[in-house]
This record gives structure tokens, sequence and C-alpha cells, in this order.
């Protein structure tokens, strides 16, 4: 019974590391060459991603130190015109953690005249993210990364004035 209990404690992540290490344990039994041709992928693999994963932590711990909360909700408040949108765009592409967190600010920012619009825009652009770019381009290429993240934030403004006229209809 103890046993059963202890299995049932374990992440359910542990089991799929369990399982490769049985794979390439028994790959080392049955044929060394691949096992070894396996080890070598792996480690030219992690040797291409460790600088990528080293310039990603830093700008995750720049944009985390700089961009908070407050600083967006002071600038989307006072900015005018076109510096909204602006703002709006950028600081979605800026903003860090769970999205969740931040719907408490965007709705006392919508209290306080921030439209639907600006608010779109900013929820969408949180799918640009600068930290994850060096990667994109690790596995794509620069071009691809460019011309989406473009795209994106284009179709965030498209998306932030359909909201606003189709809002504006709605009254």
């Amino acid at each position: 019974m103890k046993i059963k209990n202890k299995l049932k404690e374990i992440n359910k992540a542990w089991y799929f590391l369990i399982i490769v290490l049985l794979v390439y344990i028994i790959l080392f039994f049955v044929n060394k060459e691949s096992f070894f041709s396996s080890i070598d992928s792996f480690n030219s693999i992690l040797i291409k991603i460790i600088p990528i994963f080293i310039l990603v932590f830093v700008l995750m711990a720049i944009t985390n130190y700089f961009i908070t909360p407050k600083f967006i909700s002071k600038h989307i408040e006072t900015d005018k015109g076109i510096k909204k949108w602006v703002f709006a765009v950028v600081g979605g592409i800026l903003s860090t953690g769970p999205i969740y967190m931040w719907y408490p600010l965007l709705a006392d920012l919508k209290e306080k005249g921030l439209n639907n619009g600006l608010i779109a825009c900013f929820l969408y652009n949180r799918a640009v993210k600068i930290p994850l770019i060096p990667l994109m381009i690790l596995y794509f290429n620069w071009k691809l990364v460019i011309i989406l993240t473009l795209v994106m934030i284009f179709a965030s403004l498209i998306q932030g004035f359909l909201i606003n006229k189709l809002m504006e209809v709605k009254k």
C-alpha cells in the first residue's frame, strides 16, 4: 500500500523523465552507436541554446525590473491620441507575467476612461514576447520573426480600431 501512495505523489512530469532515461539505458545496451550519436546531438543543441537562454533570462530580468503595471498604467492614462496606441502596443509587448494579473489593472484603467480598443490592442500584443525572439530566430530566421511581429502589431491596431467602432455602434 505504501508504494502505491508514493507513486501517486510523484509528479507526472517525472514519469516522462524516467521513461526517457529508461529508453536511453536500453539504447545503450542495444545499440551503443545510436546512443552516443543521440548524446552528441543533444550536446550540440544544448550548446546552441544555452547562450540564447542566458540572453532570454537577461531580457526578462530587465523587463521585469523596469516595466511594471504602475508604469504602464501611468503612461496609458496620461498620453493622448496616437501616443496611447503606441504605448498600448509597446506595453503589451513588454508586459510580463500571467495575463490574469493584468485584468484588474486594465479594469481599473477602463473605469478611468481607457477604451476597449486600447485594451484589446494591449492584450493582443502580449503574444509578442521580446525574450523569445532570439529563440525564434535560432529556430526559424530573422525575416520570418520580423514579418510575423509586424503583422501581429498591425493586426492588433486593426483589432483595436474595429472594437472601438463596434462598441460605438452598440451604444
